[in-house]
């Protein structure tokens, strides 16, 4: 997979799980029980077809005005969540940034309490 740093790098940030929604065929990231990413992956190789994440509307919407590999998400919310082509041309760095927005934004969405828990959970259990 061109983006084979995902996994590792989203496993890194405080708070994150993963799990494999075999249904879908999807690798899901969640942080507090809510997803954040996911790779969504081919039924019949198992490679990785699209990278989604959460985005607010408006830079999602600038985004898939700028790159054809961006598309609004792949069974999902399409005001909400956008899908990368796996195969495509969009820059690591710039799908890093989206992963990580997409991270804030979801860890945004809990209490100010509940995002203290998360992110010190990761660290309690790091020792």
């Amino acid at each position: 997979m061109k983006y084979s740093w995902i996994d590792t790098e989203l496993l890194q940030k405080p708070g994150v799980t993963k799990d494999l929604q075999a249904e879908w065929n999807w690798i899901r990231y969640h942080i507090g029980g809510k997803m954040f990413a996911a790779v969504c992956l081919d039924d019949a190789t198992g490679k990785p077809v699209y990278i989604t994440c959460k985005l607010d509307p408006a830079e999602g919407d600038f985004l898939r005005r700028q790159y054809k590999d961006i598309i609004p998400g792949y069974y999902m919310n399409k005001v909400h969540w956008n899908s990368v082509k796996a195969d495509g041309n969009v820059p690591d760095a710039l799908l890093r940034e989206m992963l990580e927005k997409s991270y804030r934004l979801v860890l945004g969405s809990f209490s100010k309490k509940k995002q203290r828990e998360l992110l010190e959970g990761e660290k309690k259990d790091a020792i």
